[in-house]
């Protein structure tokens, strides 16, 4: 059951978790250190180049189905409004060319790096959903919100270049709801029912190194990925997604 309020500061939890959010603040401290003139950098790009606002803020689902505003820079142009698809796809006409390097980057998500400091977001767990796929958290899928979402898990990974994975003759909201989101969904179960602080070391590197476009990963960028033929038919009827 999604929670229809923003969040609210969480109670102490578990021992493993009070080391968890004592080891995000140490490194999302350190990396604002290091991080500040690329950060600076990268907001005066965004700027300069389509003036509006240098962040974007969208409201997420997080732990125990709570809603916070997750926060990136912005990578879409200024007049682009949140209408439209709520998936970036390969070429997307609303990119900026600033935003496409973001996007391909992932630097676009440096921001919640404030996220993770108030603690709505941790540096491992599992992405927020946007709110036009909290109709997804159903049939045991809903257990993801067991856990703090995150910048960094094994689908971040293994999904690095999730645009790829689109096939052109399916709604893309179609697809992600019936083939990618359960996908990604059961994966992320797996991996943070049996955590630990060291596999979630293990993960923070692989992430570094995907980001720096070395995936470590079976089968990663999913470029493999074919919707069913239920999906195809199902495609039929509906309308096109925006993009």
């Amino acid at each position: 059951m999604i929670v229809t309020t923003l969040s609210k500061a969480e109670g102490p939890g578990t021992a493993a978790d009070r080391a968890r959010r004592a080891l995000d603040i140490c490194l999302v401290c350190l990396a604002l250190l290091f991080l500040a003139p690329l950060l600076l950098l990268v907001a005066a790009a965004v700027w300069l180049e389509s003036r509006g606002p240098i962040l974007f803020h969208q409201v997420r689902i997080g732990k125990g189905g709570r809603y916070f505003y997750m926060y990136k820079f912005r990578k879409f142009h200024a007049d682009a409004g949140r209408a439209g698809s709520p998936l970036t796809l390969k070429k997307d006409p609303r990119l900026t060319f600033v935003g496409s390097i973001l996007a391909a980057t992932k630097l676009d998500e440096l921001p919640q790096l404030w996220n993770v400091l108030r603690g709505e977001m941790s540096i491992v767990g599992p992405r927020p959903e946007s709110l036009a796929f909290a109709d997804c958290f159903q049939n045991g899928w809903e257990d993801l919100l067991n856990f703090k979402p995150g910048l960094i898990g094994p689908c971040q990974i293994m999904f690095r270049n999730e645009a790829d994975a689109f096939p052109g003759d399916v709604a893309p909201d179609l697809f992600y709801r019936t083939v990618l989101f359960p996908l990604k969904a059961s994966i992320d179960l797996e991996y943070f029912k049996n955590r630990t602080l060291a596999r979630d070391f293990v993960t923070m590197l692989r992430g570094a190194l995907a980001v720096s476009g070395y995936v470590s990963a079976p089968h990663a960028g999913l470029v493999a990925v074919k919707p069913e033929p239920q999906v195809r038919a199902a495609n039929a009827g509906a309308s096109p997604a925006s993009i």
